[in-house]
């Protein structure tokens, strides 16, 4: 037999090569895209739910091309992490609260301004078109898929707040900008994460909380707080980011797929939380948690914009300062807001 050429040496060694890229191209194929999806709370509260609604739609749209494993609960990044980490490539995809770092995305602090939104469907929906048209510098370093925001906070107490004079001094609980906004109300407000409240409210180191309402159930506060006093405070901000990197290592139909489910996403999530909010307040209102639901007078409720109409103007100077549209910002807010709130009593 004669020996094999030195030509025909390297063409067989070349299709071996072909042959076991096709092999890993094939696997790689079959196994598709995967993705990791960091989140902070729980897995039952509303900003998981969202997420595992958004990764099983991405699942059908993609027609099983794109699948995410989702991390629920911290387990993958924190709340205060979270953009960092997402920027350093620990989580693929990652869903971070604005208002939990003041001053790092200080253009959308407006959305955290009181007696701005009464529903988070609205909210959500203006938030999402605002970082459509602003584009803040702040979200550079990463792509942002959807924003989205809770329903309307409102003060749930151990003891009832029928009035703004029974605020005073009350120990309650809030996150990011709500601290500034409890106090020039009056009330002592206390910064902790929203897995510190039960202890605190059964040790008394606080005596109530400001937040939307889903959380009665959800996280079973109806069984310390007895009075929920309406008063539509704020919003909590929302955005879900993704690597830079990662991102445009995407096919383009995968990205076209992500791009138009983004103001879908906002809308469908704050119809959630606008809903599953209202089923909470009925069910606190059965036995065995009798809680009792308190409508503050429109006096009263004047009082109160009174008393925080300052941080607007604090908003619009500190922006406009450090050479941010706080002012335009503020405007367009508000015509969006009307805007979405037309399309949404259609």
């Amino acid at each position: 037999m004669r020996p094999m050429s030195t030509f025909s040496k390297s063409v067989s060694l070349l299709f071996a090569i072909l042959f076991l890229v096709a092999i890993i191209t094939g696997e790689s194929s079959a196994q598709g895209i995967q993705l990791t999806y960091a989140n902070f709370p729980p897995a039952t509260t509303f900003p998981c739910v969202q997420m595992e609604r958004w990764a099983e739609e991405v699942r059908k749209r993609t027609d099983g091309k794109v699948n995410i494993k989702t991390f629920p609960g911290g387990t993958l990044l924190g709340a205060k992490n979270m953009y960092d980490g997402v920027v350093k490539g620990v989580a693929d995809i990652g869903c971070l609260a604005t208002a939990y770092q003041p001053g790092r995305w200080k253009l959308f602090e407006a959305m955290d301004l009181p007696f701005m939104f009464e529903s988070g469907e609205v909210a959500s929906a203006t938030m999402w078109e605002l970082f459509v048209k602003f584009r803040p510098k702040s979200f550079d370093d990463v792509k942002v898929l959807t924003m989205f925001t809770c329903a309307p906070a409102h003060i749930m107490s151990e003891k009832p707040v029928r009035k703004m004079a029974d605020m005073q001094g009350v120990k309650l609980r809030a996150a990011g900008t709500g601290v500034d906004i409890l106090k020039l109300l009056g009330a002592a407000p206390e910064g902790m994460p929203m897995s510190a409240v039960p202890e605190a409210l059964q040790k008394g180191v606080i005596d109530g909380l400001v937040s939307s309402l889903e959380v009665l159930k959800d996280l079973k506060f109806a069984e310390y707080c007895k009075f929920v006093t309406y008063g539509d405070l704020w919003v909590v901000p929302f955005a879900v980011v993704m690597n830079k990197a990662k991102w445009e290592s995407l096919p383009a139909d995968v990205k076209k797929v992500f791009d138009e489910m983004s103001l879908e996403q906002a809308i469908w999530t704050g119809a959630y939380v606008d809903k599953h909010a209202r089923e909470a307040i009925e069910w606190s209102k059965l036995e065995p948690q009798n809680v009792e639901f308190i409508t503050l007078t429109k006096d009263e409720i004047d009082k109160a914009r009174e008393k925080v109409n300052s941080l607007a103007d604090d908003y619009v100077t500190k922006t406009e300062e450090t050479g941010l549209p706080g002012k335009e910002f503020i405007s367009e807010l508000k015509a969006l807001r009307e805007k979405h709130s037309k399309e949404k009593n259609k």
